[in-house]
């Protein structure tokens, strides 16, 4: 496991327990750096774990650097086992190298920064960057780098997944909805869910993909990650504004089933370990296209009470005519 910062060897007990090996004999090539054993998940593991400042010390070998990538190669050693004056058993050697590449920065004239939502989770010993993401179509090649404006009933389309290590671990999406603040739990305001214990609650939501399969060599495929699209909407009272959050979990790929949501079926998934890791993305807001709508202007606004003064004022006027031109018809009748 080539974390952060430890470089990690971990093996079942199971194996050595086979070869008749104990824990005491295993070490790196400096007999000071030692194995230990560790029970995860109920299953126990001998552990040979040191941090890249003691790589030289344990008996690391010289590293190897090209102009991408450095690598780190160590060697896991069990002690002769002798009986007498003779060595019957094999001596285990188990080689391990771990990759990692330079970082290196570019700039243009002018910022290309998606827009993401982004956290670092930690499982057994190793560190995982997963990223949440919107985008502007259902290529998923074109990310919004600033806040979105999405007409209503317009798809919004979300990607989550693990960026880094990019095919190791499985990723589950548990929850997903929208709120109107930046707070995942607000209590005060509107809450709509889009997805419950990974299935559909939002009739508008359509699962694009979902990885959880495990292919050669218990790799995990595409980077583990998670694509679904909803049709846009806004809550009735303001603001209008959406925050997107979704609950995720990492699990490894002989695991990889209880990261699997079981939507078509009425039985509950298994209990998850306590040792799997859980994470929380956020992103927003997320802007709705309103309509515009017809301001009255400050023109009309004064017209309008003169136009019904002046038709009010010539109506009276014609009244009047009428009733003296009835007046004198009288007056003339009489005479």
């Amino acid at each position: 496991m080539c974390g952060k910062d430890y470089i990690t060897m971990r093996m079942a007990e199971d194996f050595f327990k086979y070869y008749e090996v104990p824990l005491d004999s295993l070490r790196l090539p400096n007999k000071s750096c030692r194995a230990q054993r560790e029970v995860i998940g109920g299953v126990p593991f001998y552990m040979a774990r040191i941090s890249k400042e003691k790589y030289a010390l344990c008996g690391g070998k010289p590293l190897e650097k090209n102009i991408t990538h450095i690598a780190y190669s160590l060697s896991l050693l069990s002690a002769a086992q002798v009986v007498g004056n003779i060595v019957r058993d094999p001596v285990i050697k188990i080689e391990y190298t771990c990759v990692y590449p330079y970082t290196r920065s570019v700039s243009l004239s002018f910022p290309v920064i998606p827009l993401s939502s982004e956290m670092l989770m930690r499982m057994d010993e190793m560190d995982a960057k997963v990223e949440m993401t919107l985008y502007t179509d259902a290529s998923f090649t074109s990310a919004y780098d600033r806040a979105p404006t999405i007409h209503l009933r317009n798809k919004v389309y979300v990607e989550v997944k693990v960026s880094e290590p990019k095919d190791f671990f499985v990723l589950g999406v548990d929850e997903c909805w929208a709120t109107q603040s930046s707070k995942p739990d607000t209590t005060q305001q509107a809450v709509h869910t889009l997805l419950h214990r990974g299935c559909v609650t939002d009739g508008t939501v359509t699962i694009l993909h979902r990885n959880a399969s495990v292919g050669l060599g218990g790799r995990s495929e595409d980077g583990s990650l998670t694509r679904f699209s909803f049709d846009m909407f806004r809550f009735v009272s303001e603001p209008h504004d959406l925050y997107l959050h979704c609950s995720v979990q990492l699990c490894e790929p002989d695991d990889h089933a209880l990261c699997t949501p079981s939507c078509k079926s009425i039985i509950k998934r298994e209990a998850l370990r306590a040792d799997h890791a859980h994470g929380l993305l956020s992103y927003g807001p997320i802007r709705v296209e309103m309509p515009d709508q017809p301001q009255p202007s400050l023109l009309k606004m004064v017209v309008l009470p003169v136009t019904v003064i002046w038709t009010l004022g010539l109506f009276l006027l014609i009244l009047l005519i009428v009733a003296k031109a009835g007046r004198r018809r009288i007056v003339d009748t009489v005479q």
